[in-house]
C-alpha cells in the first residue's frame, strides 16, 4: 500500500535516522503533460541546461522541487533514460560514445541496448522533490543515496518479511539506467553504483550508492529495519575485532554458538 501524503515526512525521517543518511531521500514522478508538472506546488524550472544528475542533486542536496522537460536536458542520453526524448537510431548506435567510453561502435551499441529506459512517447515532463515535502503525492519512485553498509542494512530490512533475492545490473557509464531508469520502467527496487557523470555533475560522493524503488516498499523496509534493531543489528555496524574469539559475539544472536 502506498503511504498517504501525511506519512512522507515521517518516512523520510525514519530513513535518515535508521541509515544515517547524509542527503535527503527524494521522489521522482513522470507527467504526461507539462501543465501537470507545472502545477506541482513550489516547483522550480531550470534557468540553464543540465544533466538529469544535476536535477536529481538539486532535490537530494539542496532540497529543491524541480520540474523538467527534454529541452532542459543536455542531450539524448539523459532524455532517453527517463523517456523524454532520444531513443532514435542514432542514439541506439552509441556513436557519440565511441572513443570516449567504448573502443568500438559495436561495444557502444551493446551498451545502449543494455540500458533499462522508460519508453518515449507517453511522458512530456518529470519532477523531483524531497520525499518529506509530499509535493509529488504519490511519487512514481523514491530514491536515496547511502553508503554500501547502509544499503545492505536497508536490503536486510526489505527482506525481513516477504523475502526475495534481488538481482541488479551494472551497465557502467550511464548508471542512472540501473537506478531511476530501471525503477521507473519496472517499478522494482533498483540499486546502482553511480557512474562518472553522476559523481562529476551530480555531486555523488565516492562512497555512495543509489537506491530507487516504489514508494510503497519503504514502509516494509523500515519495519524490517526496526525489527533488526530490536534483534541487536543496527547501522552503523559496530566493529567486533578481527582477532577476537567470535563465539561471544555470535552467541548474542545464535545461542548455540556460545
Amino acid at each position: 500500500m502506498t503511504p498517504t501524503s501525511h506519512d512522507w515526512k515521517r518516512i523520510a525521517a525514519d530513513l535518515e535516522r535508521l541509515l544515517r543518511l547524509r542527503s535527503r531521500p527524494f521522489a521522482m514522478k513522470l507527467f504526461e503533460t507539462v501543465d501537470e508538472m507545472a502545477a506541482v506546488p513550489k516547483i522550480r524550472r531550470p534557468a540553464n541546461v543540465h544533466t538529469t544528475d544535476q536535477i536529481v542533486a538539486q532535490a537530494a542536496r539542496l532540497g529543491w522541487t524541480v520540474g523538467i522537460t527534454g529541452d532542459d536536458l543536455v542531450g539524448a542520453q539523459c532524455r532517453s533514460v527517463v523517456g523524454l526524448g532520444g531513443q532514435d537510431d542514432a542514439w541506439f548506435s552509441g556513436r557519440h560514445m565511441v572513443g570516449v567510453w567504448y573502443g568500438t561502435e559495436a561495444d557502444a551499441a551493446n551498451h545502449q541496448a543494455a540500458m533499462t529506459i522508460v519508453p518515449k512517447g507517453r511522458y512530456a515532463a518529470l519532477a523531483v522533490s524531497p520525499l518529506a515535502s509530499g509535493r509529488l503525492d504519490p511519487p512514481d519512485i523514491a530514491l536515496f543515496y547511502a553508503t554500501p553498509g547502509a544499503m545492505m542494512y536497508f536490503i536486510n530490512g526489505l527482506q525481513y518479511t516477504g523475502y526475495r533475492r534481488f538481482d541488479w545490473s551494472v551497465v557502467g557509464e550511464s548508471a542512472c539506467a540501473d537506478s531511476w531508469g530501471r525503477a521507473l520502467k519496472t517499478r522494482e527496487p533498483s540499486l546502482s553504483i553511480p557512474c562518472f557523470a553522476e559523481r562529476r555533475y551530480g555531486g555523488v560522493l565516492d562512497d555512495e550508492m543509489l537506491m530507487a524503488l516504489p514508494p510503497g516498499d519503504l514502509e516494509r523496509a523500515i519495519a524490517g529495519m526496526e525489527q533488526l534493531a530490536k534483534n541487536g543489528f543496527r547501522y552503523p555496524f559496530p566493529q567486533y575485532g578481527i582477532q577476537q574469539d567470535v563465539r561471544a559475539g555470535m552467541a548474542v544472536s545464535y545461542p548455540d554458538r556460545k
